[in-house]
């Protein structure tokens, strides 16, 4: 049994290839869910949104996220009767959201109502939320030289990820406690895989309730980590950024070096080969590969050297 940590895009991406060399029936995906949202009274879930519509088939194939061949009508009308409408969703993604209301209102929780819509999608991979409880990211950014407080959904969209981040924070986290088979599934697997995802706002919010990164210590033997970074970059979204503003370099070093406490193997691009001495002196293995996903065969050729499988 192989158990993920997800964030996003990458995470999508990753799954999709690993699925494509391990039965999916035998995947399963540990996702954050602080990044979740409530928008014109609906529960949106982005990581969970992503990686179902990307397993589902039906991902925008460009974007990485959203709904292919979306369309606006819903949003155009707020917009027209005077909302702030600053977090766009589509009509087939309002329609995701709705099911997930429905059922949350019904007295599910949320690890039932993602169940329910993995069915919807055909998805055979396991799909967890990391928690049932509310944990929320919380980040202290500069803007125009002060400090000030905000939602990650708002400083990552409304924002644009503009402002330097001086803190982020797990509001709830410590009172969370894992959805029900987590750590069961942490416990019983016999490869662990971090995705390649942002380390401080995918990885760290999972890392936020205690149980699970004791658990992860527990198993560090058997958990490998694919680094975000391509070419001292990362891919999609503000991993780069963060990690100079706030570990004051942009390397496989600082990746290593946050995970290293539970993480005995980190994957790199060939693009940051130079990197892998520095990571192994921090104690753990160090592969060099191709990482970037550029197509469906490429995330598989990916999953099999991270799972060793040959491939």
């Amino acid at each position: 049994m192989i158990v993920c940590l997800c964030g996003g895009v990458g995470a999508a991406r990753m799954l999709a290839g690993i699925q494509r060399v391990v039965d999916p029936t035998q995947i399963t995906a540990v996702v954050n869910t602080a990044d979740d949202e409530i928008f014109y009274g609906l529960h949106v879930a982005p990581d969970l949104d992503t990686i179902t519509y990307t397993l589902g088939g039906a991902v925008h194939p460009d974007q990485g996220w959203g709904r292919q061949g979306e369309t606006f009508a819903v949003l155009d009308e707020l917009t027209e009767l005077g909302e702030d409408t600053w977090f766009a969703l589509g009509d087939k993604d309002i329609a995701l959201h709705l099911i997930r209301n429905d059922a949350l209102a019904r007295g599910q929780t949320l690890t039932e109502a993602t169940a329910q819509i993995a069915r919807r999608f055909d998805i055979d991979v396991r799909l967890l939320p990391m928690t049932d409880d509310r944990v929320r990211t919380v980040l202290d950014v500069e803007v125009d030289g002060h400090i000030t407080t905000m939602a990650m959904q708002t400083w990552f969209v409304r924002h644009r990820h503009q402002p330097r981040v001086h803190r982020v924070r797990f509001d709830g986290a410590d009172v969370a406690t894992p959805a029900p088979h987590v750590l069961e599934s942490i416990e019983r697997a016999d490869r662990i895989v971090v995705c390649p995802s942002n380390p401080y706002v995918s990885i760290d919010p999972i890392l936020s309730l205690p149980a699970i990164e004791q658990a992860l210590r527990r198993r560090r033997d058997d958990v490998v980590a694919v680094s975000p970074l391509v070419g001292a970059a990362a891919v999609k979204g503000p991993a780069a950024d963060m990690m100079m503003a706030l570990d004051g370099e942009v390397s496989n070093r600082v990746v290593g070096a946050r995970y290293t406490p539970w993480c005995s193997r980190l994957v790199i691009d060939i693009r940051d080969a130079h990197d892998a001495p520095a990571v192994e002196k921090l104690g753990m293995r160090c592969d060099v590969t191709e990482t970037l996903m550029s197509s469906p065969r490429a995330a598989a050729e990916l999953a099999a050297v991270v799972l060793e499988t040959g491939g």
